[in-house]
């Protein structure tokens, strides 16, 4: 499992239902059956999409919101694996992959010390698997992953920064975005923020994530220099793997 591998991401609602249960949960039993490496499940606190805007609520345990799936294989396991999700489970949102070069893989039996290592510089995409013709989807294009990583304090024109930022970012025409909420984190002041009971009003971490066309990120990023007073911004390179849209997207369940 060490070495180049693919990173895909897959952008869901939590509301998306496949057979009386979350359309996530079973992408999740899916992924076991094909035998993946794992999976990570993450739950936003808000977004937008084809399929309209996620507002935050109170109730995140059992209101709408987005959800995002990772998992880290070889890209022909993905492939196979998607293949079988679009036609059967993946009626509506996107999915990405990208370059994900694994420096450690230590399943509990095999467990072993010294084994991990940073892999080379590569050039971008150029270690994905060739989609043309293996997924049915409605497009396919290379893209970026912008990444905006602020506090939930942080505050633009006296409204919630992510929230200022989700809203420029749909005013421009950005495909969609979605706003993850950590648990505990520092930044560049090294001080520690936790959501235990006693520090419930600390400035938890917040990553916004926003995938598109690198000619529509870069239309955002002067909105983003000029709103975001402190905080960190990366970007990776992604292909586009499938992107649906609501009506056009067919009627299965």
């Amino acid at each position: 499992m060490v070495g180049e591998k693919v990173l895909l991401r897959i952008y869901m609602r939590s509301s998306d239902m496949y057979h009386l249960a979350p359309a996530y949960e079973r992408v999740v039993q899916q992924a076991e059956k094909h035998k993946l490496a794992g999976v990570t499940v993450l739950r936003g606190i808000m977004g937008f999409g084809a399929r309209g805007f996620i507002s935050p609520s109170p109730m995140r345990l059992v209101g709408d919101a987005p959800v995002i799936l990772e998992c880290v294989d070889d890209g022909a396991k993905l492939l196979i694996f998607l293949r079988d999700m679009t036609e059967k489970i993946l009626h509506h949102g996107f999915a990405t992959m990208e370059r994900a070069a694994v420096a450690m893989y230590r399943p509990r039996e095999h467990a072993t010390a010294g084994q991990a290592r940073l892999m080379g510089q590569i050039k971008p995409l150029s270690t994905l698997p060739a989609l043309e013709g293996e997924l049915p989807m409605l497009t396919n294009f290379d893209g970026v992953l912008l990444r905006i990583f602020i506090g939930d304090s942080d505050r633009h024109e006296r409204k919630p920064l992510h929230e200022a930022l989700l809203q420029k970012a749909r005013e421009l025409g950005l495909s969609g975005a979605t706003v993850l909420q950590g648990s505990m984190g520092f930044g560049a002041h090294s001080v520690v923020h936790s959501d235990k009971i006693l520090a419930m009003s600390s400035d938890l971490p917040i990553v916004i994530e926003l995938v598109d066309t690198r000619e529509k990120i870069e239309r955002l990023l002067p909105h983003i220099d000029q709103m975001v007073t402190e905080g960190l911004i990366t970007m990776e390179d992604v292909k586009v793997i499938a992107y649906r849209h609501g009506a056009d997207a067919g009627q299965k369940k």
